[in-house]
């Protein structure tokens, strides 16, 4: 490749890995981040703000866009919609907009929360319909939507969606994974009585997985640029690892050479009035592997 690519959310957890893996491939990559940019490699830009992202893109004129910055974390999303939407949706719209007027291809990055994750549902096709169990999802739909909206005539915007996500991290709380080891910790006083979910399914996801399969669809798409229209719009990628935050934790804990004491099943599922998370939102990857695209990820424990 001989192109600029530009990674919104390049200091975030899989931003990073994005920035990483298009660095080694030997094109220019820029980064944008907000409240930890680093100029000249992440420059700051408030997605929040449309000029922001005109000049973000004016400065950089890239070829690439990848979309990775987000209000991911279901909980803030549904005591804030409003400021999610701005982050999730509007500059998404806003982003994808401007990438259609200057000929760039975008990416953005989604979720399986976009699918209810009903028992017996799964796994989900990638033109399945969506039906977003909470806000984070139904936001992340509305991005979805707005992406393929502003790119519908040129064909230049691909959602690539993934599921819950571990790796490297600069402290636990970036990942829904890997924070469990604090949790693992915490158990080993066996009077701690750390309740843990043993009911909904996951699919921990490495985020160099990710990473790579996203390069793999830029290279794709951008050797076929003249069928561009004819290629699929929505991808999906997923590990094929299942188990429930308890069972990670049991892995984890082994991984440590530790037990889990101090640590309770919990199978009750959603509580009443809590954010609601779905049973099992397995993504069918399909459309990759049609395409060509090397779905296979890494071991997870292997990688602890």
């Amino acid at each position: 490749m001989t192109s600029t690519v530009l990674v919104t959310g390049a200091s975030g957890f899989l931003g990073r890995q994005l920035f990483n893996i298009f660095q080694r491939s030997g094109v220019l990559v820029v980064g944008q981040g907000l409240t930890r940019a680093a100029p000249p490699t992440i420059l700051k830009a408030n997605l929040e703000k449309a000029e922001d992202i005109k000049a973000l893109l004016d400065d950089v004129k890239p070829q690439i866009v990848i979309h990775s910055a987000a209000n991911r974390f279901p909980d803030l999303c549904e005591k804030d919609p409003e400021q999610a939407r701005k982050v999730n949706v509007d500059a998404t719209r806003a982003l994808a907009e401007e990438c259609q007027a200057r000929g760039a291809f975008l990416i953005y990055i989604s979720t399986d929360y976009v699918f209810s994750g009903k028992e017996g549902e799964a796994p989900y096709e990638a033109d399945a319909e969506t039906n977003p169990p909470n806000i984070y999802g139904e936001l992340k739909r509305d991005g979805e939507l707005a992406v393929l909206e502003a790119t519908k005539d040129s064909g230049l915007g691909v959602v690539l969606r993934v599921p819950v996500l571990y790796g490297a991290a600069k402290q636990n709380s970036e990942s829904a994974v890997n924070i469990l080891l604090d949790a693992v910790e915490k158990a080993q006083d066996e009077n701690a009585g750390v309740k843990m979910d043993d009911w909904a399914q996951r699919y921990p996801t490495n985020t160099e997985d990710v990473a790579r399969v996203t390069r793999d669809i830029v290279i794709k798409y951008l050797q076929q640029k003249d069928q561009i229209q004819e290629l699929p719009h929505i991808l999906q990628f997923t590990s094929e690892d299942r188990m429930t935050k308890y069972e990670i934790c049991e892995k984890l804990a082994e991984v440590m050479g530790w037990g889990l004491p101090g640590m309770i099943r919990n199978k009750q599922g959603n509580e009443p009035g809590g954010v609601q998370r779905p049973y099992d939102t397995h993504l069918s990857t399909k459309a990759l592997v049609d395409l060509g695209i090397d779905v296979r990820t890494m071991d997870f424990v292997a990688w602890w």
